[in-house]
């Protein structure tokens, strides 16, 4: 107790005296080395490619995807399906690959209304079926601060209902999540004893860690399941919007973005990506072939590059001895002079090469035999540069790195309570140093490797191309490395996956069981059908209050039934004409014009609860197109859309000199239609006593 006080008493000096030991010890000797990254690598002069590994020759990696995946759909009483994503799984055996066993991946709930209308669907859970509730020694494990390291397998899995990775309905509830506990964090726990607020933030961040890991596995398998081409159970369009909600989880504001955006937002996170990797593989490969080491893309089975093998000979050991090694952007220590290499008893392998040092076959004349010997393995999967995940030399390599901003954050917020928001100095000084390390490049205390690392371990899961030895290797060295306790290793992953999967179809055959709980959450979406948006708010503030433990739901009847699924079919063609306004110049030339009718025709009929921003998107549409049809059905769900903007776009098209007089005339007609409509409204709507209906 003594201790505690005297802890608590120099708290003020401890935060002080971190923020600026953090900015010292770190920036200075960053600051003082030589060039960045921007002003090194576009002047960097690489020797020709003496020692090259043409990534062509490394693509092929075994892997049909129309017959390497499975799709399942199973119904669910109630009007529902469940979508689960099978794989071959042939990394984790060295049988033929037409043996290799079949493992669900992931699971989606789509909730159909029970019809064929597309238009009424809406997706909800997705299950990553390897993602489940850890052991109680895992918990335990999980909850001590400074312990990086995984201790123990969960063992048995029990009969309950898997944990959904990510509900895509209602996603704003995530946000209000997150607003509840920091203010918990800040005003609670922050007067709590140490030991209790280091116990409790260590045991969070590693759940949110476990979290995110098996959504970057969702990821990876949903984007396999994009490159497959033909009829898919899940259309590309429902892939996009999954992948941007995933994508869009770890970001505060993220649930806040609106369904017509999810596409720009996925395309954005697509090309980001995608730009990282290209850089990432052109500065290992250009730094590799620099220092007579050899590049090897590793690529997912849908041929995207998303790691990459660094590799040196026996031949080159003994001729480089004398040779500096500069290991920028390798972060890897130098191979010439190292023993452990000289007598090298790991794997290895054998290469042919021809005399431009391009690899033959063994068959090949003057070929010349090479032994391979593997350096690391990296990530190409980060906006600074390549990380390494693998150091055949020296395991704690990788786990150092990725340890270094684990333990800033955990002795910042979890000890000393110290953030950039309360502590002036350590402000300043992180920011600093997160600025010259990212000019640097410095693969330190960098963003965390927990997206890579889940990627290559479904690469080798899916990749039958490696030899089975060096991929056991691999494996073997990716477990050691992790630092969260909650994780499982690949073999007990996999049999949890198949226990899920069991659980989940038994509970969506149970009629206390899914299709129960999807009734009530139609219940729960009847709400926005029947009360104004601040009542919402109340009742979703009741509910993140209560822990959600209050939730309100609205008496389920026929009547609601059909009105939510016209609901339902309105979000859909109003998301849709959105989008097609935003990024069509010309709809009949670059856009589907009877899909696009076809929503505003459903709008004329439905679109009395159409919102303000749908009727500017129509009037825009019809500004921009030439169709006859289309302007026709334009003015009409104007007409149909209870909205001040709707009767202000059909004012300004009467009021268009520039315009056929048709169009005018019509918005006229439908300007007058709504005039009437609305004093007949007015006139039988209930009074009030003591009022008169007086025009």
């Amino acid at each position: 107790m003594n201790l505690l006080k005297k802890i608590r008493r120099k708290k003020k000096l401890f935060r002080f005296a971190l923020s600026f030991a953090l900015t010292f010890s770190f920036l200075f000797p960053a600051a003082f080395q030589a060039q960045t990254i921007n002003q090194s690598f576009p002047d960097f002069k690489v020797q020709p490619p003496t020692a090259a590994i043409s990534g062509d020759d490394f693509f092929d990696q075994d892997f049909i995807a129309e017959k390497d995946f499975r799709v399942e759909k199973t119904p669910v009483d109630g009007g529902a399906e469940i979508i689960t994503i099978f794989a071959k799984l042939k990394g984790l055996r060295d049988a033929p690959t037409e043996k290799a066993e079949e493992v669900p991946l992931v699971s989606v709930l789509r909730d159909t209304l029970g019809d064929r209308i597309a238009e009424n669907d809406r997706l909800r859970y997705v299950w990553v079926l390897s993602y489940t509730t850890p052991s109680l020694k895992q918990r335990a494990a999980a909850a001590i601060p400074f312990l990086y390291m995984r201790t123990t397998n969960k063992g048995r899995v029990k009969n309950d209902l898997p944990p959904a990775v990510i509900d895509l309905q209602p996603v704003k509830k995530d946000f209000w999540d997150r607003a509840f506990w920091e203010v918990f964090r800040n005003l609670i726990l922050e007067d709590l004893a140490l030991p209790v607020r280091a116990v409790t933030l260590q045991y969070r961040e590693n759940a949110r860690n476990y979290r995110r890991v098996s959504i970057a596995r969702a990821l990876a398998v949903l984007a396999l399941y994009e490159s497959i081409e033909g009829k898919k159970l899940l259309s590309d369009g429902d892939l996009r919007d999954i992948q941007a909600r995933m994508m869009l989880s770890d970001q505060l504001f993220g649930s806040f973005v609106k369904n017509e955006n999810l596409t720009r937002a996925y395309e954005k996170k697509v090309a980001e990506r995608h730009s990282q990797r290209g850089q990432n593989w052109e500065l290992l490969r250009q730094y590799s072939e620099a220092q007579n080491l050899y590049f090897e893309p590793l690529a997912m089975p849908d041929g995207s590059a998303t790691h990459a093998l660094v590799w040196t000979t026996q031949e080159d050991l003994a001729a480089n001895k004398e040779k500096s090694f500069d290991g920028r952007f390798l972060n890897i220590k130098s191979p010439w002079r190292d023993r452990t290499l000289t007598d090298w008893k790991g794997y290895s392998e054998t290469r042919w090469f021809d005399a431009n040092n391009q690899i033959v076959s063994a068959s090949a004349p003057n070929a010349k035999a090479k032994k391979m010997i593997p350096l690391a393995l990296y990530g190409l999967d980060f906006p600074k540069i390549p990380v390494v995940l693998v150091d055949f030399r020296d395991q704690l390599n990788p786990k150092k790195r990725e340890m270094s901003k684990r333990v800033l954050n955990d002795l910042t917020n979890n000890i000393f309570s110290v953030s950039r928001f309360n502590n002036v100095p350590y402000f300043v000084g992180n920011y600093l140093y997160e600025f010259v390390t990212g000019r640097r490049g410095m693969d330190i205390n960098q963003s965390s490797r927990l997206d890579s690392y889940s990627q290559l371990k479904l690469l080798l899961s899916l990749n039958a191309s490696l030899d089975p030895h060096f991929r056991d290797e691999i494996a073997g060295r990716l477990e050691s490395v992790s630092l969260n306790p909650l994780e499982n290793d690949l073999a007990t992953e996999m049999r949890i996956a198949r226990r899920q999967y069991e659980n989940l179809m038994k509970y969506a055959r149970r009629p206390d069981g899914l299709p129960a709980q999807i009734e009530n959450e139609r219940r729960e979406e009847m709400t926005r059908l029947k009360h104004s948006g601040r009542q919402r708010f109340l009742y979703l503030l009741g509910r993140t209050i209560s822990l959600g433990i209050y939730k309100h739901r609205e008496n389920y009847t026929a009547e609601l039934r059909a009105e939510m699924d016209v609901r339902r079919q309105l979000d859909y063609h109003e998301r849709f004409l959105r989008e097609t306004a935003r990024d069509s110049a010309k709809p009949e030339v670059d856009s589907d014009l009877e899909a696009i009718n076809r929503s505003l025709y459903f709008i004329s009929q439905n679109g009395d609860r159409a919102q303000k921003k749908t009727a500017q998107v129509i009037a825009r549409i019809f500004a921009i197109t030439d169709d006859e049809q289309t302007r026709m059905l334009c003015l009409s769900s104007l007409h149909r859309i209870s909205n001040p903007s709707a009767d202000k776009a059909l004012f300004a098209f009467r009021e268009n000199q520039n315009l056929d007089l048709r169009w005018r005339d019509l918005s006229a007609h439908y300007l007058e239609l709504s005039a009437k409509e609305k004093q007949t409204a007015n006139a039988n709507a209930p009074q009030k006593s003591g009022e008169t209906n007086e025009n």
